[in-house]
């Protein structure tokens, strides 16, 4: 679209170039005399909003390359008149509500039942561009500025028009916005984001966009169950899309080029028949919060011309940065989160999100693209083979307004959060490793074979805030009887909420083979690592030491009666509080080293 016909009614059809041509042409589409007293004064306003867009445009091209060259005196100075711009501009708008109000009033308000129209809502959402906060914008439909520009929007090509709040919302946008932000910071132009209804619907809606029939999908072995559910018994189903899954057990680069090469072998009659290869990863991993090689594995699948999804909920953007990588061939072609946990963090909304690059995200109808791919290769993407043509626009798996600022919200303190977490992951995991009849599975632990994967993938080598523990014995006690078990884990309320999510301000255990992993079967469950009397714990904001304290005191009412002093075997007092201490500043001090010096925020 041209820059100097944007503004115009007639943007498509105008044979005008000229600002004043251009007024003069409006004017007389909305049935005015430009040379009447009243048309004049609007054809001399409208040339200066044509002439101002104009200059608007060459103000965008100056920031976008001279942004680079700039000191942070200079940033702050742009910034700030261009801030201030656009105060101007919302004030003119603001100015014009009342002579716009008047003639309103003069045509509407003396009908029959005026009072069902409502307030006319450009009348009173001019103040909504000063709130602090994203507004809650609580709507179905939206007004349109005229035909041309409807026909645009229905194509793709007006983003100021929203059609339909089941497909954009104006709050739900704001979401997505930051949430590239936060997820690929400098790279954040580079990326575009989709909300859905929850993280489910998010992974459905990305699949369903992806896969298809006879394709074939590489899995991490330990991920979420409904993901599992999902890929096996609805995806892989030969009534469906007849899928094949080939699950890969490790966390390295060289295990999942294995898996893939395996898989290439396996399947060569599909691929030579058109399928593809799909990798799936999530990581950390639910339930034990295992860490894959992301990059690693993101390399060695671009280089054999295949895709990769990561579902990096439980990391979040803060500890695992997967998008932020210099080489593009290392990260992901799209990141997943269920925004219902970590980000949103108070467990009181579901809601989800896909990340992906530009050209996979949306492309105006009718257009295509050509994208130079991360090894290199050339591909030219269509339109309606982008998310938001082929899934997002007639799916329906929408987030509405309301949710959306609930995120919103929650992700102002988000980092704050998984720090404290941090804090209170690797205090009651290494208490609880000192009890030697409870087996503890963390990748925070150097005995744990995936800690090397956490120290070279997880910003700073901080856990996600979720381990396992179970009870299975060892070689000189045996495993804790499931009666037992189920009598001690019945007692861990209120200290700990029996509850199934995760990422929430209070810490909830609970065990994954009876409900998250209920859907595998007996050989899944036991080649997944989870036994019997695993318990899943999702750390929380508390003091991590209340919550030995508790375990200590359900154990005494429950595991000692079949197995005597179990709980006498947990640390003493003192270690446990030196334990909390030590790890507290340890964490902190290495979060506060690795912020920005004053000179770097300074530049």
């Amino acid at each position: 679209m041209k820059v100097s016909t944007q503004l115009s009614p007639l943007r498509k059809t105008t044979k005008h170039e000229k600002a004043q041509a251009l007024a003069i042409e409006q004017a007389e589409h909305f049935g005015l005399d430009p040379n009447s007293e009243f048309g004049a004064s609007l054809v001399e306003l409208a040339t200066t909003l044509y002439q101002a867009n104009s200059k608007t445009h060459d103000l965008w091209g100056i920031t976008i390359e001279g942004l680079k060259e700039l000191d942070r005196s200079d940033r702050i100075a742009w910034f700030n008149a261009k801030r201030f711009l656009s105060f101007q501009l919302a004030k003119i708008l603001d100015n014009l509500q009342n002579p716009m109000r008047a003639t309103y009033q003069s045509i509407a308000t003396s009908n029959g039942h005026f009072a069902s129209k409502g307030a006319y809502p450009i009348f009173d959402n001019v103040a909504a561009i000063f709130s602090a906060s994203p507004v809650i914008t609580r709507t179905a439909t939206y007004l349109f500025a005229c035909t041309e520009w409807v026909e645009d929007a229905f194509n793709g090509r007006e983003p100021l028009h929203n059609i339909y709040s089941r497909l954009l919302n104006p709050t739900s946008i704001s979401l997505a916005n930051h949430m590239v932000d936060i997820e690929a910071g400098e790279l954040a132009n580079q990326y575009m984001a989709w909300n859905f209804n929850s993280g489910m619907a998010a992974i459905d809606g990305l699949l369903s966009h992806l896969l298809g029939r006879e394709d074939i999908v590489v899995a991490s072995r330990n991920i979420y169950g409904g993901s599992y559910q999902l890929l096996k018994d609805w995806y892989a189903r030969s009534s469906n899309l007849d899928i094949a899954i080939e699950w890969v057990d490790g966390y390295t680069d060289a295990e999942f080029l294995q898996g893939i090469e395996q898989a290439e072998e396996k399947y060569a009659d599909r691929i030579a028949a058109g399928r593809q290869i799909y990798v799936y990863l999530e990581s950390p991993c639910n339930p034990h919060g295992f860490v894959l090689d992301v990059a690693g594995i993101s390399k060695v699948t671009h280089e054999k011309d295949w895709m990769v999804i990561a579902d990096t909920t439980v990391g979040t953007p803060f500890l695992h940065p997967v998008l932020k990588r210099d080489d593009p061939i290392e990260r992901p072609d799209f990141v997943v989160h269920s925004y219902t946990k970590e980000l949103a963090g108070s467990g009181t909304t579901t809601a989800g999100v896909v990340i992906g690059k530009n050209e996979h995200m949306f492309i105006p109808k009718g257009d295509q693209i050509e994208l130079t791919k991360a090894n290199g290769k050339k591909v030219t993407i269509n339109w309606n083979e982008t998310l938001f043509w082929n899934v997002y626009y007639i799916k329906g798996a929408f987030l509405d307004a309301d949710k959306a600022f609930d995120v919103l919200n929650g992700m102002k303190t988000y980092e704050l959060r998984v720090v404290q977490k941090t804090i209170n992951t690797l205090a009651l995991v290494r208490i609880l490793d000192k009890h030697p009849d409870i087996n503890v599975s963390c990748p925070a632990l150097p005995n744990n074979p995936n800690y090397a994967q956490l120290q070279s993938n997880m910003h700073l080598g901080f856990p996600a805030s979720l381990f396992t523990i179970d009870m299975e014995g060892n070689s000189k006690r045996p495993p804790i009887k499931s009666n037992v078990f189920k009598q001690f884990f019945d007692m861990l309320e209120p200290a700990i909420g029996m509850q199934v999510s995760l990422g929430q301000t209070n810490t909830v255990a609970l065990c994954p083979a009876m409900t998250t992993h209920s859907e595998l079967s007996r050989e899944a469950l036991k080649e997944a690592g989870i036994e019997p009397t695993t318990m899943r714990i999702s750390v929380g904001l508390e003091d991590p030491r209340m919550f030995i304290s508790h375990i200590q005191k359900a154990a005494q009412l429950s595991i000692d009666k079949a197995h005597p002093d179990f709980s006498q075997l947990f640390p003493c007092a003192s270690e446990i509080d030196d334990i909390f201490q030590q790890t507290y500043l340890e964490v902190q001090l290495k979060f506060v080293k690795s912020l920005p010096s004053y000179e770097q925020l300074s530049r």
